[in-house]
């Protein structure tokens, strides 16, 4: 063999070497080579799903399945809704990988891929509480486009580009309205507290609220007044409780009762407990239900009718949906629920008051004008008229 040769087979067998060591000096931080667009999670049944954790440590949302629905599990078991889990559930199976990073467990931490390090976590159980699937959401990625991204049940690791919000407190997935009164149908509303009651109605142009009997020289505030009118027009829960013999110590000692144009009265009950609020709440039909209907009734008649049926249908449902929960409310419309009616009013300033306040204000304008109403139908003043 040539010396030329020689040289070109040490070359190459310096480069090899060379290669091994930078691909050894590699191995263990994560891979970059790019892969096929597709769906992190693929084949999962819905129907397989038996439980939910979204999150981790104390800031989680426990769903569990109960029949066809769901429940918050740490929540007593509150009813959850089925549109909020069908769209947590649309958006774990959109996620797309666009690049493969490692499969090296070690690579977790330093993606933030681990549940204790991890953005955003979600977990899908069986029934029997194995795990099913899950996404484990971790940083950013250096470029600034994508995030890190696994399944909960693989050591693989990817780059997606677009990661979507996943909420985690438990009542995200719950309906956190509890009446949605429409202000127009609104009749009345009747506050009642230890120190009396009062009640407010619409005024008739439907701006501004008006009240009962209101006391001598005094007059509504419009902007505090309105507020507890149209109370109801937006009532949210903070948290909730199912009734038990610890909630039972709770004694409401407040009411706040709105009827609407349709007989349905809504009635708060109203407590407090180291700075919270805690409500219960009912509806009841006080109109009277259609017994029959007869074919010769006009339509306007059996439009009637049917307003009264399904507003009788409405409370029962409402009553039914409520009555075994507690629920807490932010401070701000517990404030609008149990307004004091001293609260709400201050004095009519007198005219007269207003007319010597004003004059001190001005004075040569007081002293023209008590001069000029001081002149007769001549147009003379007193004065001259006493020269005369």
């Amino acid at each position: 063999m040539s010396d030329k040769k020689l040289a070109v087979l040490g070359i190459v067998a310096v480069c090899m070497v060379t290669l091994a060591v930078v691909l050894s000096g590699v191995s263990g931080r994560p891979k970059t080579a790019p892969d096929t667009p597709a769906y992190l999670i693929q084949g999962l049944d819905t129907a397989d799903i038996g439980s939910i954790v979204v999150g981790t440590g104390q800031e989680t949302a426990q769903l569990k399945r109960q029949g066809r629905h769901f429940v918050l599990a740490n929540k007593d078991d509150y009813p959850a809704e089925t549109k909020e889990i069908n769209d947590l559930v649309t958006k774990c199976l959109d996620i797309q990988t666009s690049q493969f990073v490692t499969d090296n467990p070690a690579n977790h931490k330093d993606l933030e891929v681990t549940e204790e390090k991890a953005r955003s976590v979600v977990k899908f159980f069986k029934g029997d509480l194995s795990l099913l699937t899950g996404v484990i959401v971790g940083k950013n990625t250096e470029q600034g486009q994508g995030s890190y991204v696994r399944q909960a049940n693989s050591d693989k690791v990817y780059v997606a580009l677009e990661v979507p919000s996943l909420r985690s407190r438990a009542l995200d997935y719950a309906d956190q309205n509890i009446v949605s009164a429409k202000r127009e149908d609104i009749e009345s509303v009747t506050v009642i507290s230890p120190s009396g009651q009062y009640t407010l109605k619409p005024k008739q142009d439907g701006q501004g609220a008006m009240l009962e009997n209101i006391p001598q020289g005094k007059k509504l505030k419009d902007t505090d007044s309105n507020r507890v009118l149209i109370a109801l027009t937006d009532l949210r829960l903070t948290d909730v409780k199912k009734k038990s013999a610890e909630t039972a110590e709770l004694k409401p000692d407040r009411q706040y009762v709105c009827r609407l144009k349709d007989s349905t009265v809504y009635t708060i009950n109203i407590a407090k407990k180291d700075g919270k609020t805690y409500i219960t709440c009912q509806a009841d039909f006080t109109g009277e239900r259609p017994t029959t209907i007869s074919k010769t009734e006009s339509e306007q008649e059996l439009k009637e009718k049917e307003a009264k049926l399904l507003a009788d249908d409405k409370a029962k449902e409402f009553t039914a949906k409520h009555q075994a929960w507690i629920y807490e409310i932010a401070d701000w419309k517990a404030k609008d629920l149990t307004a004091e009616l001293s609260d709400l009013l201050e004095d009519v300033k007198p005219e007269k008051a207003e007319q010597i306040k004003q004059d001190e204000k001005k004075p040569e304008e007081s002293i023209e004008k008590q001069q000029s109403e001081q002149t007769d139908k001549d147009g003379r003043p007193d004065s001259e008229k006493a020269e005369q």
